[in-house]
């Protein structure tokens, strides 16, 4: 392994940086948080950290044919996501006024509808692009890095936001199980269905 203690902290300090910008993702998990609860938001957070883990390696490879192929795909893929945040909100305010727990079209995709979810917002999201090909070849020799360096910054890649997004979703938690009347909770949905539709305006927009 050739990356020293301090460059890696150095990477996981601009990781923390990128995670404390507000952007797609967290709009996803405030709302998949205030709508479901924490436990919604793990799968979501599962599906950024794969994406996460995917931009760091194709960073890490550098082989520009791998890029160019993959804007086509991004292309494609911004209005994928658009389309399924979009849905998304405007059938949780659909149901507003019932709990997402009673309601089966909510809940059965739950765990798949979340990683595909966290993983659209992620490999959509322009920030985490600009940051991952254009940044983070400016804190390693790319030239130079062993099978070692390169699992050590996917797990970084991985770790990071992985527990930054819980955290975020469970501070968010806690405030959900405060509002438990129907008009809180009538409230609460309507702004979980609002995120997931500023979500697909964002990436639509940006």
């Amino acid at each position: 392994m050739t990356l020293a203690a301090h460059d890696l902290a150095l990477y996981a300090g601009a990781l923390f940086i990128l995670f404390i910008t507000p952007g797609p993702v967290w709009l996803a998990v405030m709302a998949r948080t205030l709508s479901g609860g924490a436990r919604a938001a793990v799968p979501l957070a599962a599906g950024v950290v794969v994406g996460d883990v995917l931009w760091a390696l194709l960073a890490i490879l550098g082989v520009s044919w791998v890029v160019t192929a993959f804007d086509g795909v991004l292309a494609a893929l911004k209005f994928v996501a658009v389309a399924m945040f979009a849905g998304m909100g405007l059938l949780i305010i659909r149901n507003a006024d019932r709990a997402i727990v009673a309601d089966s079209r909510l809940t059965r995709p739950g765990m798949w509808a979340g990683f595909m979810a966290g993983l659209a917002a992620i490999l959509g999201n322009p920030k985490a692009i600009l940051f991952y090909m254009g940044v983070l070849p400016g804190f390693f020799d790319l030239a130079r890095v062993t099978p070692a360096d390169i699992a050590a910054i996917a797990a970084l890649s991985a770790i990071v936001p992985f527990f930054g997004n819980m955290i975020f979703a469970l501070s968010l938690d806690r405030l959900r199980r405060l509002m438990t009347s129907p008009a809180a909770l009538r409230r609460t949905n309507l702004v979980a269905g609002g995120l997931l539709i500023m979500v697909a305006m964002l990436i639509l927009l940006i």
